[in-house]
């Protein structure tokens, strides 16, 4: 694992001698992971110091006071924690404050070392850019797919919500993920149509999906979901925090990561090359202003994506 450990410190994040570096872990993870990255960072004269806490009970909602205190005085934090909260307000404020942020949320040990981390961040990080520009000059979108999926979204007005997540957090304030991908917020209350997810939900642990799980769109809002197990457990869990917003469409992602493979970790699923995802609840990344209980993914296999009608993916190759 240290190897990719050294990767995480000196090609993503460029830890530095004398920077204070704080490694974010819960129980539901290897500390492995956790102590391998302090090992790292050691290495290149950082002080690190290691957190552990409690998992969190929802995906994107903020962890304790004295971790987010925490996160607010340290230059660098990596997020290594069964349920991730880059989404989250205390994510944004550290950022806010000057940290850089590296979030490897449900990673495992083999994470470590195969699968997304494999991928050549520097040189993946130009065609990223490529894809975001297109997304930020983009009126709408239409995602359509062989399962099902027929949904139209609006970014009139929305240019600067876009999230180019390349791997590299070398600035103050930056924040990066192992999943790289390019991802729009659009007007909130224009989404319409279906979504019919049949590759991963990231809100269930794991996430691979067994029966396609169907949701209905209506300005915005996901009003119906329905089909197998995986669909049934999704609305008990939704239901159960009280909250109208997590029902609120935040995002359109888009996988950039060449050597990212579908396994049912959110680090991996979101990033597959080629792929997209549909982003539920929170859209506080992208600048707005709906703090929702929890944000999370539907993904979608071999989506074809119009831009103002013009395809630019369709059947995993990019058209730009």
């Amino acid at each position: 694992m240290i190897k990719g450990a050294k990767k995480l410190v000196d090609e993503c994040t460029k830890v530095k001698e004398g920077e204070n570096v704080l490694i974010i872990t819960d129980t539901g993870m290897p500390l492995s992971i956790a102590e391998t990255l302090a090992i790292a960072c050691k290495e290149r004269g950082a002080e690190a110091m290691i957190i552990i806490m409690s998992p969190l009970s929802i995906e994107g909602s903020d962890p304790l006071p004295p971790v987010v205190e925490a996160m607010q005085k340290a230059q660098v934090i990596f997020m290594a924690c069964s349920r991730g909260f880059f989404h989250s307000s205390s994510r944004i404020k550290a950022t806010r404050a000057g940290a850089r942020c590296f979030s490897i949320a449900e990673f495992t040990e083999d994470d470590m070392f195969k699968g997304a981390i494999e991928v050549n961040f520097l040189e993946a990080k130009e065609f990223i850019e490529i894809v975001g520009e297109a997304l930020r000059k983009s009126k709408e979108a239409r995602v359509t797919t062989q399962a099902g999926t027929d949904v139209y979204f609006d970014f009139r007005g929305r240019a600067e919500k876009v999230l180019v997540l390349n791997g590299i957090c070398h600035q103050p304030g930056d924040a990066a993920a192992i999943i790289l991908e390019a991802a729009i917020s659009p007007k909130v209350g224009t989404a319409q149509g279906i979504i019919v997810c049949d590759a991963s939900i990231t809100l269930l642990k794991p996430g691979l999906v067994q029966e396609p799980v169907r949701a209905v769109i209506k300005d915005g809002m996901v009003t119906e979901i329905s089909g197998g197990p995986e669909a049934r457990k999704l609305a008990d869990l939704l239901a159960a925090m009280g909250d109208p917003m997590v029902y609120n469409v935040a995002e359109l992602g888009i996988g950039l990561n060449p050597k990212a493979k579908m396994t049912g970790v959110q680090t991996q699923d979101r990033g597959v090359y080629g792929t997209c995802h549909i982003g539920v609840g929170s859209n506080i990344t992208w600048g707005g202003n709906i703090k929702a209980a929890t944000h999370f993914d539907f993904i979608l296999y071999a989506p074809k994506i119009e831009l103002d009608g013009i395809t630019i993916l369709e059947d995993y190759r990019f058209n730009l």
